[in-house]
């Protein structure tokens, strides 16, 4: 496993690390305890960094996590976010009273005093817009609630503007093949800025692994059913916003470049990882071997020019129109 420097929180993280939306709920079934053999695979496996957030299970993930820690002697770094158990989910809710009540939550899930990183779960636009809200964010750093604070988004134009807060120091952006926006418009700043990047649903929500087909099935509690066309929230969460028949021809386009002896989704993830801005993808994991294979991407060479011109053609071909101009 290699590490990379998480912006300017002084920590180097793994730069394959571990997304815990799964583990929480929202992708079918799940079991506890393969949930926590799965994040001891990943710490077994060079892993210190775990990305959650209070919404999944409604503090489930957290809540395991906290087991993990309890458990292992290592090091490890736990972001969590904050806002998307709002209800309305709306600009106005991101308030400080609001953000505090879920902050105090989260620390009591994650048995802890001090959050080490929280982020604003994906809010509406109008809340970048609110220097009131990040000045308050300030204030429970200050006071030692919360170690740093960053924002997980939709667009890339949220970014932009969020970065622009001096406290801002990560931004969770969505990143794989099948949305390379952000490294046209935002990595460059990013990196100016010295702001840590997480790339989330790195791998497509399952498309970018090759083992989806127009025959998978996905049970009713899994938003790859119920969020097709973004019925629950925005549908850029969910297979990338790309339509699930036009995913499945593009990955059999991009296997034809997959080298010997590395998985489709190892390359996925090592494409994401060509990119120096980036610091770390956060695939999730529900089993020990999906996390397994998953870190090992870190330990593979880069990938040839070529591989590199295919994604790029078929993002160009396939995706970039429908995808590229939403987010």
């Amino acid at each position: 496993m290699h590490y990379r420097e998480l912006g300017r929180t002084g920590w180097k993280v793994s730069e394959i690390s571990f997304g815990a939306w799964a583990i929480g709920g929202s992708w079918g079934k799940v079991d506890d305890r393969d949930s926590l053999a799965a994040l001891n695979k990943a710490v077994d496996c060079g892993v210190n960094f775990i990305d959650t957030a209070d919404v999944y299970g409604m503090g489930r993930s957290e809540r395991l996590i906290a087991q993990l820690k309890r458990d292992r002697k290592e090091e490890i770094v736990i972001a969590t976010k904050a806002g998307r158990r709002l209800d309305p989910h709306t600009a106005e809710g991101y308030n400080e009273r609001n953000i505090a009540g879920f902050i105090e939550d989260s620390l009591r899930n994650l048995s802890t005093d001090s959050l080490d990183l929280v982020q604003l779960h994906c809010p509406p636009t109008d809340v970048y817009y609110r220097p009131e809200l990040f000045e308050a964010l300030d204030r429970m750093k200050k006071a030692g609630k919360i170690r740093h604070y960053g924002v997980s988004v939709e667009r890339v134009e949220e970014a932009l503007k969020a970065i622009e807060y001096p406290g801002v120091e990560t931004v969770q952006i969505i990143f794989n093949c099948f949305r390379t926006r952000p490294a046209e418009r935002f990595f460059d700043e990013a990196k100016k800025r010295r702001v840590g990047i997480l790339a989330r649903v790195p791998l497509a929500s399952g498309l970018l692994t090759g083992k989806l087909t127009r025959a998978s099935a996905f049970a009713g509690d899994d938003h790859r059913n119920f969020n097709r066309r973004g019925e629950a929230f925005d549908v850029g969460e969910t297979f990338s916003g790309v339509d699930y028949e036009t995913g499945l021809d593009a990955v059999e386009e991009i296997r034809t470049v997959v080298p010997a002896g590395m998985s489709l989704t190892q390359f996925a993830l090592r494409w994401i990882l060509m990119f120096d801005a980036v610091t770390c993808a956060i695939p999730g994991g529900k089993r020990p071997g999906q996390v397994a294979e998953n870190c090992a991407a870190s330990d593979l060479p880069p990938l040839s020019d070529a591989a590199m011109m295919t994604v790029r053609r078929v993002y160009d071909e396939r995706i970039r129109a429908s995808v590229h101009p939403r987010w």
